[in-house]
Parts: structure tokens; C-alpha cells; sequence
């Protein structure tokens, strides 16, 4: 089973990236990683996001047997390295086909895309803030592909034509 994983900061455009990829392709799952630690008030300590690593390798493993599923697109945030790593452990162990992608945009199209959400209850100005300083940090990732001039069309098709 192939696994693509879409990475980068909150706005950039993961989900609707990964939800167009999964519409284009029979077969795909799509998983936001966000689901798998859906708890409110919101948590992001280790604790919770080792709790969804694991539930995210159980959804990838479940698809992994079901006959219908050829492909799974995962979405997810994923700026502590262990976190990631932890993924992809876990995918070599189900001996799945991995794509890693860090999406990433410029500070401007970041805000612009972030002000045109209206849909995610996320979209606050604190939230914009931490989203716009961990730029950096996804921009040095060797994986990251910069969207700031393309659209979601073009961006789905770069990351299914490498």
C-alpha cells in the first residue's frame, strides 16, 4: 500500500490538498491527524500525540487490510521530529510504499489563505501567529515543496507525479 503523508504548518493548505488527492484517486483513504487526538479542551502534549500516532498506524493498518483501499493520504501537523519519525517507523513496520511531503507557503499567501477559511475553527489570531513562526522550521525541511504560487490543483498534481 502506498502512503502519502502531507506535512507543513496550520492554513498552508494540507487538508485540501489531501482531500483533492484522495477525490482523484479510487481507492484512498484520507485521514486528518487531527481527528486521532480530538480532544476538547485541545491537548498537544507528547502524551496525546503518541496517543494519535498510534491510532493513526491502526487506521493506516486497517486500510492496509481492506481490500477496497489502495492508497491513504494522511494530513497532520507534525513539528516535533519525533513525532514523525514515530510515523514512519511505524509505516516501515507495515511495510507500506511512503511519500513524505512539507508543504509551505510564504508569510503573505500564509495569511491570505488563513483570512479566505472561514470553514476551520482554528483560523484565530493566536493560532495565525504560532502557524506563521513555525515557517521556518517547515521551510528546512528537505521534503518541502513552497505552494505560495501554485494552486491546490497544481500542488496535488506535483505531489503525485514525483
Amino acid at each position: 500500500m502506498r502512503v502519502i503523508i502531507i506535512n507543513g504548518p496550520m492554513g498552508v493548505g494540507k487538508t485540501v490538498t489531501g482531500k483533492l488527492i484522495a477525490e482523484k484517486n479510487p481507492g484512498t483513504a484520507f485521514i486528518d491527524g487531527d481527528w486521532c487526538m480530538d480532544i476538547h479542551p485541545f491537548v498537544g502534549n507528547r502524551e496525546t500525540k503518541a496517543m494519535a500516532v498510534d491510532n493513526i498506524l491502526h487506521m493506516i493498518s486497517n486500510y492496509q487490510n481492506c481490500s477496497v483501499c489502495k492508497m491513504v493520504v494522511l494530513v497532520w501537523l507534525m513539528d516535533d521530529q519525533w513525532v514523525l519519525r514515530s510515523i514512519m517507523d511505524g509505516l516501515s513496520a507495515l511495510q507500506t510504499e511512503v511519500k513524505s511531503i512539507t508543504l509551505i507557503c510564504d508569510r503573505e499567501t500564509l495569511i491570505r489563505r488563513w483570512k479566505n477559511d472561514h470553514s476551520c475553527e482554528w483560523r484565530t489570531d493566536q493560532w495565525l501567529e504560532a502557524s506563521l513562526a513555525s515557517l521556518r522550521y517547515f521551510s528546512s525541511m528537505k521534503d518541502a515543496i513552497d505552494t505560495s504560487e501554485l494552486t491546490v490543483d497544481q500542488t496535488a498534481e506535483l505531489i503525485m507525479s514525483e
